[in-house]
């Protein structure tokens, strides 16, 4: 079937080669013409595990206590923090970036309320808090309790004094939850099949507003931290300030993107000019293989950009991977078309054409598929860059083989043959025997210990693999001098760490500790003060339940039944005694930054008035000003039966094991503090991160798992025999399993851009053991001897390996160029790989 396709393809390409090329021609400027619309993606969203519940739960936290995001900016002044130059400054830069749109509101320690400057009555605090710009504070006195206090401790200065935070606040995006919520639970229905058609419509009209929405938001965001960066740069000279948040880092993962698209490109072209000019020395095959590869890009690009499928910093590799292995399979083509018009002196162009094509047709065809398995295994990932990366390039590697197949061929129709030149292969005049000869010799008196070295390799890569680790630190991603780095490791380091870590704990977490508790609590009916109070119409926890009906995360008040209207569990001294004891442990860990909690309410009201019994607090949480409530209250109580304790963790500490953390506070609550782990619930960015990570090593056995068993089944088919499929794919499982087994022995982690190395290796690897194969049966018909027929294969398909796998090892060696330290891990991997592979086809498969 094969052969008559080809047949058909060949009689259309020869004879209508003219017609074939324009027909690519317009299929290449409607491509160009959707390049407008091409986009990028750095959302967090992209860095998650698809389906998380986490995720949903996370952004169903967010919404409940209004937790907008928010971006920092620290500022280090030359002179003391606390003079009036430094201060004065600082207020300059605040005012100037509360001026930028998008900021809600600005916490800094000009504007943060003052408790402890000096100590304050109840009665105090009610009326208009204090802050630093209040005339008459003693400054010493309110930098002590920026370093002392348990609501400002390791948050808002640093130890030295030196350093603080400018926390610029961006409202919650309510529209996005919603939107993405909606989105959501379509799909989930859609993933069970229980989706009627009407809600199919719906789901493709909310995923298009979702897609639209999120488009401009996240352009908000790029131009607003753009904004701030460049009034901070106004500042520069005078102070050192860094820009951070997660609104900062997506920006300028775009630019990384955007960078890497360029830079790799442009290498990779400039490169792959430069070897074929010094491989072929022709021009035409200079200029044909480039076309072709550069025309598999464009489409692929216009595809994406008219679809509206974005590239993320992972899929962003596929340009460059495209343009290498694009060439790999045209370079065979053309060795081949020189092999038979070095051999075949009277043959004219088409016969030269018709008879390259028609050898090669069912190698490369085979060779490609084998790839696009290897590449496509990567879709049963749980992870959506790497579910894209893997359909991009699957789907670009059909474009590259059809491209190759027509624009070959066709261009070299219209060109007249060149005069044959003495060579023993390729046509390029040898002097001396190529290297893969030498290979061959090897192989043929050194088999044994071929065999050896590969059974000690494979023995050190299992080692390897048993000893490899997800757990790596976020702020490694980056290059010491990019200003990510820089301003992770001042919050990491100064200002109470990086990485957010929530824990929301139900009141029923507690047990029988509700009932008997809450019955104490404090209502107006028992408040002999009531009438006389001046902040009642102010309570907040006799007005109605701020959630309302369109809430979709509103839960029934299980306190209710108790008669304590807008009473909670965790406002009392109960409750707030087992807060107190969880954000105690939580500050004992040398992981943990700041810790954040109604247990800071807690410790407050027992500085002020020594001792607090449920009448008092009651009577304490009714006067706070709404300043200090957004403080010290809202943003850790919800609905009445549910806490937060909100933590920041150190991402640059040595040795950091998220879900070992993680796993060592869950036993902590549940068997020293006696909690209901039922009701209890880890979220944030932490968590979100570790799921992600944690799913490498599953996601890694099935994509591994996947392509084995999609190659050896097609082996099976191409070569009809299992012993051949058998000693195929063999040098490539060695060759996978080493770049692995190499990664454990080195101590580089698995992450989201390493976990495809292993099934590119297998994917880009096979094509070598295909041709190889396929030449060597060729060539053993001949005269039955095994050795000559590999010394002749060696020197004749062994070249066009070594060449594309050379083209292959130095092309992933350009992502050193990159701004993001895990491609530069993966170009390096993977060009180790595909040098094992090639060693692996050229020494261990003959």
């Amino acid at each position: 079937m094969v052969s008559r396709f080809t047949n058909l393809w060949l009689h259309l390409v020869t004879t209508y080669p003219k017609v074939v090329l324009v027909c690519i021609g317009l299929v290449l400027l409607a491509a160009g013409a959707g390049l407008p619309r091409f986009k990028l993606d750095a959302s967090a969203d992209s860095l998650t595990l698809e389906h998380d519940t986490d995720l949903t739960y996370f952004r169903e936290v967010s919404k409940n206590y209004s937790s907008g995001d928010f971006l920092v900016v620290t500022y280090t002044p030359k002179a003391d923090l606390f003079n009036a130059e430094s201060l004065s400054l600082l207020r300059r830069l605040q005012n100037d970036l509360a001026s930028i749109e998008g900021i809600t509101s600005i916490n800094s320690i000009l504007n943060v309320p003052l408790l402890y400057s000096p100590k304050q009555s109840l009665r105090e605090i009610a009326k208009e808090p204090r802050t630093l710009e209040t005339p008459g504070i003693d400054l010493q006195m309110a930098k002590e309790e920026f370093l002392n206090s348990p609501i400002y401790r390791n948050l808002i200065l640093s130890p030295d004094g030196q350093t603080t935070a400018i926390q610029l606040n961006i409202g919650l995006d309510r529209r996005y939850l919603e939107l993405v919520q909606k989105r959501d639970s379509l799909r989930a229905k859609r993933d069970n099949n229980e989706l009627t058609p009407q809600e199919q419509q719906t789901l493709s009209k909310v995923t298009e507003a979702f897609l639209q929405y999120r488009t401009q938001s996240e352009d908000r965001s790029h131009k607003r931290v753009d904004h701030v960066r460049s009034v901070v740069s106004e500042y520069q000279g005078q102070a050192q300030i860094f820009v951070g948040g997660v609104t900062m880092i997506t920006a300028d993962m775009v630019g990384f993107i955007k960078k890497d698209l360029l830079v790799f490109g442009s290498a990779a072209v400039l490169f792959m000019i430069m070897v074929l000019a010094v491989i072929f020395r022709s021009f035409k095959f200079v200029v044909i293989p480039m076309a072709t590869c550069l025309s598999a890009v464009m489409i692929m690009l216009g595809l994406l950009s008219w679809l509206d499928w974005r590239l993320t910093v992972i899929s962003s590799n596929f340009v460059a991977l495209l343009l290498i292995i694009s060439l790999a399979i045209i370079i065979h083509l053309i060795v081949r078309y020189r092999e038979y018009e070095q051999e075949n002196p009277a043959w004219d162009q088409k016969t030269l054409v018709v008879a390259t094509v028609s050898f090669m047709a069912k190698p490369c065809l085979y060779t490609a598929l084998t790839t696009v398995v290897a590449f496509a295994s990567l879709v049963v990932s749980d992870i959506r860059p790497v579910i894209d990366f893997g359909w991009m390039m699957t789907i670009g590697l059909v474009f590259a083989l059809v491209l190759a197949f027509i624009l070959l061929p066709a261009s070299l129709m219209l060109l007249p043959r060149e005069p044959a030149v003495a060579s023993d292969g390729d046509g390029v005049k040898q002097t001396r025997p190529p290297f893969t000869a030498y290979c061959a010799q090897f192989v043929e008196h050194h088999g044994r210990l071929v065999l050896l070295i590969s059974a000690i390799i494979a023995a050190v890569s299992v080692w390897g693999i048993l000893n490899l680790q997800v757990e790596n630190r976020f702020i490694d991603y980056f290059h010491e001098d990019t200003e990510i780095h820089q301003g992770l490791k001042v919050i990491d380091e100064k200002l109470g760490g990086t990485t957010s870590l929530d824990i929301i704990v139900n009141a029923k977490a507690i047990g029988g500790l509700v009932e008997e508790d809450v019955a104490l609590g404090f209502t107006d009916e028992d408040d002999p003060f009531a009438e006389a109070d001046a902040f009642d119409e102010a309570d907040p926890f006799d007005a109605p339940n701020p959630v309302t009906e369109e809430d979709p995360f509103a839960e029934a008040d299980p306190l209710s039944e108790h008669g304590q209207k807008g009473t909670s569990f965790w406002m009392t001294t109960a409750g707030l005694q087992k807060v107190e004891s969880i954000s105690d442990y939580l500050e004992t860990l040398p992981e943990m930054g700041k810790v954040q909690s109604l247990a800071m309410l807690y410790k407050v009201g027992k500085d002020i008035n020594g001792s607090l019994n449920n009448f008092e607090l009651a009577i304490m949480e009714k006067s706070l000003s709404d300043e200090v409530r957004q403080v010290l209250v809202s943003p850790y109580l919800h609905n009445s039966e549910q806490t937060r304790i909100t933590m920041r963790v150190k991402d640059s500490y040595p040795g950091l094991k998220r879900a070992e953390l993680v796993q060592r506070i869950h036993d902590h609550l549940q068997q020293e503090l006696g909690l209901d782990m039922e009701y209890v619930r880890f979220s944030g960015l932490l968590v979100l991160y570790n799921n992600m990570l944690q799913s490498l090593f599953t996601s890694q056995i099935v994509t591994l798992g996947a392509v084995f068993l999609g190659i050896f089944v097609m082996f099976v088919i191409l070569f009809r025999s299992l012993k051949i499929a058998f000693v195929a794919i063999f040098p490539n499982i060695i060759a996978a399993l080493s770049i692995i087994g190499f990664m454990g022995v080195a101590g580089i982690p698995l992450d989201m851009m390493t976990i495809t190395i292993a099934a590119i290796t297998v994917g880009i690897g096979v094509d070598d053991t295909i041709h190889y194969i396929h030449r060597f049966q060729t060539e053993v018909v001949k005269d039955g001897d095994y050795i000559a027929a590999m010394h002749r294969s060696h020197r004749s398909i062994g070249r066009a390996m070594y060449y594309t796998s050379i083209i292959i090892i130095f092309g992933f060696s350009i992502m050193v160029l990159s701004s993001f330290i895990p491609t530069i891990y993966f170009g390096l991997l993977t060009g180790l790989a595909m040098l094992a592979a090639l060693a692996g086809a050229l020494f261990l498969l003959p």
